[in-house]
């Protein structure tokens, strides 16, 4: 199974990379840098911030993306010191390849004491009511000497306001050891958001927690299919080798049907997907009780087929990062989950090192926003200056699909 699997990941990389790629030109970059740089209120403060360390132009990274609108938002992780701004604003239409990130919705957000402000932002989920939910893990330097300045907290933010709305903290009982909490997914089922949840994943913790906004409560459970596997932990990517044992990070809602939808998921360290119907973890008794509720798909992507984030579009095609392959995949979701329906969409071994986050646009005609940072290389501080290291990209989900065998 592995080699047939392989064999046909490498069949449609070479196919896709000299036709179905070039012919459709899906894939394109908005913004693309060397470095991050941000948008200081004047050319002083940002000597001031360089000269007193709270910027160090090389230890930012861009890691979360989403779009409303005419802006897109992104996130810079406090990971390592001299992050100044952890979430920022760029125009959709781009005047500048490498423009500088305009701290969201204002510089005192990102310089507020006593937890009162953003401390360190992963990512972030806009739902259709125009609510960006944020996912701020309060720890900074994690890939230094890690502190946790402030307790994990989820963000309301209204952008069409650029108001702050609310901030949740997750209860402490639900946050352990060493958790990274690390990525989220909405699941809004009405016209004005009032049945909205908010899934949460605890990659090294193999957790999920889950928020409901009508009471502003949290739940938290475990289930082994979240677990890394570990003849997946090992990495290869452009020579450097690494581990990571991460667990359950990816998510994905399938359609709303007779009032469920399905939550896919996946471990980063994984090739399987598997599905839960949200019925099942938007019920805090039921799913401390689930028997067989939660399924492993009948396939899987292979011995790299290590996968970040992943969304669903309006026509039921899953999108996801093969951060391995410097690639994007997709599945039509009315198939089987069988490598004979898996196909590559995009791939690039120079703007498409490690995709990162992926996340879909609600305007028509729908787009994905994907981020690709090198992010191996950045955390081994292999990160050359003098190349182009980080990227916004977009993909278009028409095109991206033609003549493919996830078209509907």
């Amino acid at each position: 199974m592995e080699e047939k699997s392989l064999m046909f990941r490498l069949a449609v990389l070479s196919l896709c990379a000299v036709q179905c790629f070039a012919a459709n030109k899906a894939l394109g970059t908005l913004y693309r840098w060397k470095q991050i740089d941000y948008e200081f209120p004047t050319t002083l403060d940002r000597l001031a911030a360089i000269q007193n360390g709270d910027f160090i132009q090389q230890n930012a990274i861009i890691l979360g993306v989403e779009r409303w609108k005419d802006r897109l938002f992104v996130s810079t992780p406090a990971w390592k010191r001299g992050v100044p701004a952890t979430l920022s604003s760029l125009p959709i239409n781009a005047e500048s390849e490498s423009a500088p990130l305009r701290p969201y919705p204002s510089w005192e957000w990102h310089n507020a004491g006593n937890c009162t402000g953003f401390t360190s932002i992963f990512r972030m989920a806009i739902d259709h009511c125009g609510t960006m939910w944020v996912l701020d893990s309060g720890q900074v330097e994690a890939f230094e000497t890690p502190r946790q300045l402030c307790p994990p907290s989820l963000i309301a933010i209204d952008v069409e306001t650029d108001r702050v709305i609310a901030r949740h903290v997750i209860p402490p009982e639900f946050v352990l050891q060493n958790s990274l909490i690390s990525n989220l997914v909405v699941d809004s089922r009405d016209a004005l958001c009032k049945d909205t949840h908010v899934y949460i994943a605890d990659t090294w913790r193999n957790g999920l927690i889950v928020y409901r906004a009508s009471d502003a409560a949290f739940w938290r459970f475990s289930h082994f299919t979240f677990l890394p596997e570990p003849l997946m932990s090992n990495y290869t990517l452009h020579g450097l080798n690494f581990q990571w044992t991460d667990g359950i990070f990816g998510m994905s809602l399938g359609k709303l049907h007779n009032g469920d939808r399905p939550l896919y998921y996946h471990a980063m360290s994984s090739a399987r997907e598997f599905v839960v119907p949200t019925s099942v973890i938007r019920n805090q008794t039921r799913v401390s009780n689930a028997v067989g509720e939660f399924k492993a798909l009948r396939g899987d992507r292979g011995d790299i087929g290590q996968v970040s984030a992943a969304a669903i579009d309006r026509n039921g095609v899953m999108f996801f990062n093969l951060v391995s392959q410097d690639s994007i995949g997709c599945w039509n979701t009315l198939k089987p989950y069988e490598i004979e329906n898996l196909g590559i969409v995009a791939h690039n071994d120079k703007t498409l090192i490690f995709p990162n986050d992926l996340r879909l646009d609600h305007e028509i005609p729908q787009r994905a926003w994907i981020i690709s940072n090198r992010l191996p290389m950045y955390q081994f501080n292999l990160i050359d200056p003098n190349e182009y290291n980080f990227r916004i990209m977009y993909l278009d989900l028409k095109k991206a699909v033609q003549d493919s065998v996830c078209q509907n």
